[in-house]
């Protein structure tokens, strides 16, 4: 678990941290090593009527959340590789230069058929 430090940025992701890079496998790492301490057996999926049965005191309670939100880290994961192959596909895929004049051109004519409106 993280120490509080009484900054709440630490825990909500605002203002400006090191890194935003999500990493799926630590989160499941860890989870797994808190469930098998916690020796609970099987755990209803979160939000379904056998998860909302339980006593909000019962650990299982709280560990079926957090296998839920293992899933929201592998898809936050996945999305930042998405976004960045992307970025590297656009990057190495266009004449700048060209792109950047061709805009210019299009201003141009299009402030040359404004004025003559």
């Amino acid at each position: 678990m993280t120490k509080d430090t009484g900054d709440a940025r630490l825990s909500t992701g605002a203002g400006a941290p090191a890194s935003r890079e999500v990493s799926w496998w630590a989160a499941h790492e860890f989870l797994e090593a808190a469930l098998a301490q916690a020796n609970c057996g099987p755990l209803p999926t979160a939000g379904t009527p056998a998860w909302s049965a339980l006593a909000d005191g019962d650990p299982r309670k709280l560990l079926a959340l957090a296998v839920a939100g293992e899933h929201h880290v592998l898809r936050v994961e996945i999305g930042q590789q998405c976004r960045a192959e992307a970025a590297e596909d656009v990057w190495g895929g266009a004449d700048w230069s060209e792109v950047a004049r061709q805009v210019k051109r299009r201003r141009e004519i299009d402030e040359m058929r404004r004025g003559a409106a």
